[in-house]
């Protein structure tokens, strides 16, 4: 029997009668974090009060695959063309320095050019750009902006903790559970801290060796999906630099990274995974992993990356001038839940506090091309 996907409508999404002011908070802890940042982040710049270090940017496109079926064939996904495209590789910590003290999590934001159609950021609706910014894991930590206040306020603070050894990390994980006090008994955040476990267990990688997915949920078109860029297998087994030590060195991500891509291409398959049970694929709760058996996985694009030399200060450069969010979106694909909601204004908001502060001008290229080009 063919599977049953779950058409999308509003009333998919929960109502927060505090969003607003939650998100609102938010935003002020990011800017004063992202205002720090210049002189406390070691590197001069402000920084992303996330995924703040990044290990490269590479050219890219992608090819939309033709005679997918009807409900895959959604949004850009309908109609087979190929974008020009650029990549960003990132930590997922919201400090830089040395790899060792940054952590496993890792970023992929994924940059298409020449899509039709406004996207959903009211100020820049027109430039014809698609992001996607997806984590190396299936889950997330955090459900509810009341509940990313307090966790927001303790990924900032995390060295200071850990720093403080066993009685540190205990501090860590008992203000991580109880909300920092604030939090009932009943409503500790069991199921947040145990995904928050699960994903600081995974195993250092080239970034390339990655599987990467939407934080939570999205539309797809009609439908409600998961969105999964998955490396091509023939690709990952030609991979020579494959475990990463980050005690080994201070920089150990980009070293190998520069090193894949100056001898061979690589490619990712990116795949849309259809929601056909809400309640054991649900779209408030990311902390759960949406079961394959229930609806694998389909292959609807692919992300081609040629061989390029990415050494060098320009390239990160350019990199870190650049701006990726999961709302530069047309309306068939928009994020979906509460999570998801938030960090539409809170990206923007964080994204122009730190062109400001870095004397960057914040203008969406118009491809690949104008970002490498030479200055002047």
């Amino acid at each position: 029997m063919a599977a049953q996907f779950v058409r999308y409508t509003p009333d998919v999404e929960d109502d927060d009668p505090d969003f607003d002011r939650h998100v609102q908070t938010v935003i002020e802890k990011t800017e004063n974090y992202i205002t720090d940042s210049v002189e406390a982040g070691g590197t001069g710049q402000a920084l992303r009060d996330a995924h703040a270090k990044g290990y490269g940017l590479i050219r890219a496109e992608v090819e939309i695959l033709g005679g997918l079926p009807t409900e895959y064939a959604q949004g850009i996904y309908a109609t087979p063309r190929t974008h020009d495209a650029l990549i960003r590789f990132s930590n997922g910590s919201p400090h830089a320095g040395a790899d060792a003290r940054l952590g496993a999590a890792t970023g992929l934001a994924l940059k298409l050019f020449g899509v039709p159609g406004p996207t959903l950021l009211d100020d820049e609706p027109d430039t014809g750009t698609f992001d996607y910014a997806n984590i190396n894991g299936p889950v997330f930590f955090c459900n509810t902006v009341e509940h990313y206040l307090f966790i927001q306020e303790l990924f900032l603070d995390a060295p200071a903790y850990f720093s403080q050894g066993r009685p540190g990390a205990h501090r860590f994980f008992t203000e991580f559970v109880t909300g920092k006090g604030t939090l009932d008994r009943d409503d500790w955040a069991w199921d947040e801290f145990l995904a928050f476990l699960r994903l600081s267990r995974t195993k250092p990688l080239n970034v390339l060796l990655s599987s990467y997915w939407t934080m939570g949920a999205v539309r797809h078109g009609d439908y409600i999906a998961k969105v999964r860029i998955t490396p091509d297998p023939q690709c990952a087994a030609a991979v020579v630099r494959r475990d990463i030590d980050p005690a080994s060195a201070p920089e150990v991500f980009r070293p190998a990274l520069e090193a894949e891509l100056r001898e061979r291409p690589y490619a990712f398959d990116i795949q849309v995974q259809l929601c056909t049970d809400l309640a054991r694929m649900p779209v408030e709760d990311t902390t759960v992993e949406w079961p394959e058996r229930l609806s694998p996985p389909v292959t609807v694009a692919r992300l081609r990356l040629p061989r390029q030399d990415i050494s060098g200060p320009e390239n990160l450069d350019r990199m870190d001038s650049l701006s990726f969010t999961p709302w530069r979106v047309t309306a068939e694909h928009a994020p979906l839940g509460n999570i998801m909601r938030a960090r539409k204004e809170v990206y923007r908001q964080s994204s122009i506090q730190r062109h400001k502060l870095n004397r960057q001008p914040r203008t969406e290229p118009r491809s690949a091309d104008e970002v490498f080009a030479p200055p002047g």
